[in-house]
């Protein structure tokens, strides 16, 4: 591999610094070819690159912000007003070495008080096949010329079992010979886990023309979109197969834009809690012959046990089978419900209280509602929940959109096992858990788009961590209730800015033979927008 290691340092930082961080960070230095970083700090980069002979490259500051990197920094970009150098540089750089292809970033970040370095390599482009369980007489005419052309076929040992043998000839055939002539690419299981690995497997097949097979459509829930998050949309190139989910819609005469979709392959089954209502439909792809006993399970525990179910099982294969007892399923199947149950739970914040295990420490479903509306989730965001309680408020900005993220700190491991529970139970059990108090537990998290604290906001550095990590025009929101919670508030408002609302609710209960009004202790809210 060439490798190329991106810099990005502070003032004070040394050579030596640089070196020790690499050295850390690599098994060996013997690949690495080019040190690359912005052109202010190109000084420190040649020092670097001295000391064992690599080239060095620099970059306007206007180059790097064009990079698209997983770990963007708020101390960069408030320093040089771009969100990297050390991984842009690497990848920058990785991309002049394949002469404009892809690149892929070896080693991300890493860090020390006073130098960043990032470790990037170039990358072959590649070719995703979708291929479905009819194997390779199902494939289109692209599909089968991008695997006989390949020098490597990557896939899941049940997906390269679907090619067929040819014999191998002395040399690699041209383009356009008949596919006997054509010798065998090498075929290679992909290792697990498999995301980790990747970038390195990808790094090691520079030079190369490169397969790698899907089951069905590669972009949906499948390994192209990884692909395409890691070399870009315009080193991927995918030829789609008609997915599970179009061949079970076509099964089952169902219309494909009114299914809900959950993925039991890398994923808990659990997020199929929260698209129970009657009257939907969902298609759950398995993860193996266990999937539809769990999914029967979670049925019967949600109240939807009269619910209709299907397996379907090797859809297009010529072993094609469909019936209704999820305990005779095998390994390679879809399963189909159409709910029928007087359960399901509302889609908007404000969830009733009784939904959460709780031992007192929930924001209550009045003040819950209002507080989600300030957080204003949108898709894709990502949530710190700080003093996480029973996780309503994570769950719930969750619950939102699919693709919402949250992740709660709470440092009582009792309540942090709680959390995951109630995480669990309501759908959403990618919900992150992180236990420690903040500030120090917020270390290492990415930055949010949204922070809500709910507790411990009187610790000293909370607000301050907070405020740092929070994404630029990112929300904050903190409920105060004592006195003390309530003054530091008062106090950052002044500095800040932001909206101040007193909010108090009271709840009808009975006094006696009649109702009275008993008031909930009262909420300052403030909320800031940096």
């Amino acid at each position: 591999m060439r490798l190329t290691v991106g810099i990005g340092a502070r003032p004070a930082a040394t050579p030596a610094e640089i070196l020790a961080l690499l050295q850390e960070s690599l098994p060996s230095l013997d690949d690495v070819v080019t040190v690359s970083t912005v052109d202010a700090r190109l000084d420190l980069a040649r020092a670097v690159a001295a000391e064992r002979g690599w080239a060095v490259v620099g970059f306007g500051a206007e180059e790097l912000a064009d990079v698209s990197v997983p770990s963007p920094s708020t101390r960069v970009a408030s320093a040089l007003g771009i969100p990297s150098v050390a991984e842009a540089a690497a990848l920058l750089a990785a991309t002049r070495e394949s002469h404009g292809g892809a690149a892929v970033l070896i080693v991300g970040k890493r860090a020390s008080p006073v130098a960043t370095i990032a470790v990037a390599a170039p990358a072959p482009e590649v070719t995703v096949v979708g291929i479905g369980a009819d194997g390779h007489a199902g494939l289109s005419e692209a599909g089968r010329n991008a695997i006989d052309t390949a020098d490597v076929v990557f896939g899941g040992p049940r997906q390269l079992a679907l090619l067929p043998p040819r014999p191998a000839a002395a040399g690699r055939g041209e383009i356009g010979l008949d596919r006997a002539l054509t010798p065998r690419p090498d075929l290679v299981a992909w290792p697990s886990p498999l995301v980790p690995a990747l970038p390195r497997l990808l790094a090691e097949q520079h030079g190369r023309r490169v397969c790698v097979l899907a089951s069905g459509d590669p972009m949906h829930y499948g390994i192209g979109t990884t692909l395409v998050r890691l070399l870009g949309a315009g080193h991927v190139h995918a030829v789609p197969h008609p997915s599970s989910m179009a061949l079970a819609c076509a099964r089952l005469g169902w219309a494909q834009e009114d299914v809900d979709v959950v993925s039991a392959v890398g994923r808990s089954v659990d997020a199929l809690r929260r698209h129970l209502h009657d009257g939907r439909r969902i298609l759950v792809l398995s993860s193996g012959a266990d999937t539809p006993a769990e999914v029967w399970r979670i049925l019967e525990e949600s109240g939807f046990e009269a619910s209709d179910v299907t397996v379907l099982e090797a859809l297009g294969g010529g072993d094609e089978r469909v019936h209704r007892d999820p305990g005779a399923a095998r390994g390679l199947n879809i399963v189909a419900v159409e709910c029928r149950g007087d359960g399901g739970l509302s889609v908007v914040p404000g969830l009733g209280d009784e939904t959460y295990d709780s031992d007192g420490q929930l924001t209550k479903r009045e003040i819950r509602a209002v507080t989600l509306a300030v957080l204003g989730p949108r898709p894709g965001e990502l949530l710190w929940d700080v003093g996480g309680g029973s996780g309503s408020i994570g769950i719930e900005w969750m619950r939102a959109h699919r693709s919402c993220r949250a992740v709660a700190v709470e440092r009582d491991p009792v309540r942090a096992e709680r959390i995951r529970g109630n995480a669990r139970r309501l759908g959403v059990p990618e919900l992150g858990v992180v236990v420690g108090a903040a500030p120090e537990a917020c270390d290492g998290l990415d930055a949010p788009d949204a922070v809500f604290v709910g507790g411990g906001f009187t610790a000293d550095g909370v607000f301050e961590r907070c405020w740092d990590r929070l994404k630029p025009g990112g929300r904050l929101v903190v409920n105060a209730v004592t006195v003390e919670s309530e003054r530091l508030v008062g106090e950052l408002h002044a500095r800040h800015g932001g909206e101040l609302t007193r909010l108090a609710v009271n709840r009808a209960a009975p006094v006696g033979g009649f109702l009275g009004w008993r008031p909930m202790l009262p909420v300052t809210q403030w909320v800031v927008r940096k």
